[in-house]
Parts: structure tokens; sequence; C-alpha cells
């Protein structure tokens, strides 16, 4: 069954290409909304030619009597129906009838959002292959997450460092909205430089952080084993006046990934499988590579116990000093270094 891709359908659609049908699957939302936006623009439809509706909300049978009609003083008629997953069989398989026979002037976008379910909709992929396009938006995840960051700061005329892109996408994650956003800042916080080079200082200052301060760093010294560096940044961050509780979640994050690797590598899995599995991007692969030196299983599971103890006591306020629960927890996991 032909599908094509998020690069293609951009091709295309910056050549002007169209096609009467779009049935745009998977859970990326701000990536098929751009799609949407982009062929709204190159239809450029008035408001006699133009329906667009949830399909919790609308009303199927307008909606594919609109699809039918031919355009009011105009070339094409654009059709947006979202969120098909959520129809029941009977309104669906007349979408599905319609997607097999469309009208040539129409343009008919419907979204999927549940890849999952989308498995078991063979007659909606196949109609939509056949006289459309079928086009998947999985979430991006480490390269591909990268990657749609050094194309869209060049979009934006900047020129991304290495060291840029990663730390706004440890600061920001894999939320593509948020994501441009921060983006559109740091075009305008560059507005008035000639260099256009976007840096880790320049990302640190755009979300919120002073060039002294990096938010990994002390997820960065308990990944890559620093003892002494992360009990200082531990007590650093309490002594600034930091919720407990939250230095305590980002004390688990990196010891859990640590375990995830430890755990797939003693399993005898290939460095690129234990990569996608735990979901590394690729400035984190070195930690692949660096699993025989981390601690044994026995230690992260005596580790993992002090982290429940540490958030238990903390819920309840039951615990003493934060630092010595802290203290305790990075000296289990860290034991004979």
């Amino acid at each position: 069954m032909p599908k094509s891709t998020p690069t293609k359908l951009n091709q295309a659609l910056a050549k002007g290409n169209l096609s009467p049908v779009y049935v745009l699957t998977g859970e990326d939302l701000f990536r098929k909304q751009e799609i949407i936006k982009k062929i709204t623009a190159l239809v450029q439809p008035d408001d006699f030619n133009f329906y667009s509706n949830n399909t919790e909300k609308a009303d199927i049978g307008e909606a594919l009597v609109l699809a039918n009609t031919a355009p009011v003083f105009a070339d094409r008629r654009l059709v947006i129906l979202t969120g098909i997953e959520k129809l029941r069989k009977d309104p669906k398989e007349a979408i599905i009838r319609y997607l097999e026979n469309p009208l040539d002037s129409t343009i008919f976008i419907v979204t999927h959002n549940d890849s999952k379910k989308f498995k078991t909709e063979k007659a909606l992929a196949a109609a939509a292959a056949e006289n459309g396009e079928l086009v998947n938006f999985d979430e991006l995840k480490r390269d591909d997450l990268a990657m749609w960051v050094r194309e869209r700061m060049q979009e934006n005329g900047l020129k991304a460092e290495y060291d840029g892109v990663e730390t706004l996408c440890e600061a920001v994650g894999a939320d593509l909205n948020a994501l441009a956003q921060e983006i559109e800042k740091l075009s305008l916080y560059t507005a008035e430089r000639e260099n256009k080079n976007i840096s880790k200082e320049d990302v640190l200052a755009c979300v919120g952080f002073s060039k002294e301060e990096n938010p990994f760093d002390l997820s960065n010294a308990i990944l890559y084993l620093n003892k002494k560096k992360a009990i200082t940044l531990t007590e650093k961050l309490l002594d600034s006046a930091e919720e407990p509780v939250a230095v305590l979640s980002k004390i688990s994050y990196p010891i859990l990934k640590m375990a995830r690797i430890k755990r797939m590598a003693n399993a005898g899995m290939a460095p690129a499988e234990i990569s996608r599995a735990a979901g590394l991007m690729f400035w984190e692969n070195s930690l692949v590579n660096n699993a025989r030196n981390f601690p044994s299983e026995e230690i992260f599971l005596k580790t993992l116990d002090r982290i429940i103890e540490a958030d238990k006591a903390l819920k309840t306020s039951s615990a003493s000093d934060p630092k010595t629960l802290f203290k305790g927890i990075l000296f289990t996991l860290f034991a004979g270094r």
C-alpha cells in the first residue's frame, strides 16, 4: 500500500501540486496543522467554498454534500474533517465511500490521530492511498527531532550550533509547538545581531536561565558518574530554595535512564537498538558505550529503593533534612567510587 512522507508532501506543496484527498495520520498534531495551513494557503478558499470542523461537532452529511458540490465562483473547494478516529462505523464508512470516488474540484482533508487504531483502518488507508495522499506524522524523536529543530531555525534565518540544538531539545522536549515558539523567541533575541549562530548560551537565556547556570548540569553529572559534582550541585539547588520534590525529580530521571540502558546492555542488545528503545537523542549515544561503567543492577535497585523512600518522606512531611536524603541516594548510586 503506497504511502507518501511528510518530506515528499512538503516538496509537492512547495511546487503548488495538490491532490483531491489527504489523510493525515499519527499523533504529531503540530506538523499536521502546518500542512493544513499550507494547503489552505494554496487553495485560498472563500467562505462559500470552505468547511472545517472536528468530527465530534461536525455534521458529516453536510460535509460530504459540500465535498460533492462544485465550488462557487472558484476553482476549488476545501473541506477539512479532523479526528476521524472518533467517528462511529456508519459516518466513517460514508467518508470512505467519498474518498473512493472524490470530486476533482474539492480538496478533502481528513486527520486520524490514533496510530494504533489506524492499523485496523484498512479501507480508509486504501482509499486514501489510491486517490490521494496518505501521510503519517509520528511524533519526532532523537535525530529526527534535532533535524526538525535545525530546519526550523534555518527557516527563521538562524544557524543552529550543535550545543544549541542539544540544549533546546533537552529544555523543551518533543513538543513541536513549544519548540517553534522558542525558536521564534530566539529569532527576536538575535534580531539586531549580525551573528545568527544559536549557541547553548542563547538558548538558556531565552528559556529563562542565566549564562552561569545550566539546568542539565546535575543530570549530566549523574549520567557521567561525577560523584563530587552531583553532590555539590544538589546542595546548591537546595540552598537556592529549589523545591525538594523538584530536585528529587532531577536526580531520579537520569538514574532511571541509566538503569534502562544498563539492563538492555546486559541483555545483549546492540547499541543502535538500545538508543532507539531508550529514546536517546543523538548526542546521548555515548551513554550506551559508557554503560559498562555504570553501577551494577543490584546497586540501581538499592538506589531506586532510596528514591522511593525519599519521595514518600517528602510527601508525608516525615523527612528530616532533604540534603541528607539526597546524599543517601547519591552515595548509594556511587557506592565504591
